[in-house]
């Protein structure tokens, strides 16, 4: 059915269309058929992006607006079906602008709620961020280091970087 309206609707507009996608797979995560589009757009091979619907194009505002601004920055047109957004006109423009400032608002809000969080965790005395896996180590490498080991064969023995042996060799003799 939507594919039938969208043909329809790029008929009466006197659209060639070039290529028609079917992106299946709600809330996946990568969406190839997408990328593949947004790289014609980038190698100019088409005009115009049609969609039945916005949350078929993007999965979220940030995504929705972040993938409409490149395809505006190329010259390429936007239009939704469902949402009469038309980006090749002046007042779909103007909804385009709005958008973008909700989506700005919507970053905004989120990253204060990730900071709340991280402030709330350390109130708390919980661990936050990146789990320190190689400083786990530190006994062992420098029982390895007193038996002559030098550093790359260490971090090959414990598979961790020899930067990071480096790295946390050094800060345990200023300590």
């Amino acid at each position: 059915m939507q594919l039938s309206t969208m043909r329809d609707y790029a008929k009466r507009r006197k659209w060639a269309v070039a290529v028609e996608i079917q992106d299946v797979g709600s809330g996946a995560t990568t969406r190839p058929e997408r990328q593949k589009l947004i790289e014609a757009a980038r190698r100019r091979e088409i005009d115009l992006v049609l969609v039945w619907r916005l949350d078929r194009w993007g999965r979220s505002l940030v995504d929705l607006v972040t993938t409409m601004q490149e395809l505006t920055a190329l010259d390429v047109g936007f239009v939704s079906l469902s949402e009469a957004l038309d980006m090749t006109t002046p007042s779909g423009r103007a909804l385009a602008g709005m958008l973008a400032v909700f989506a700005e608002f919507e970053r905004d809000i989120l990253r204060d709620r990730v900071k709340a969080g991280i402030d709330q965790a350390r109130k708390e005395g919980k661990p936050h961020g990146r789990p320190q896996t190689a400083a786990k180590l530190i006994p062992e490498m420098k029982l390895l280091r007193k038996d002559g080991l030098s550093k790359r064969a260490i971090a090959k023995e414990l598979g961790i970087s020899r930067t990071s042996v480096i790295r946390l060799l050094r800060a345990k003799k200023r300590s």
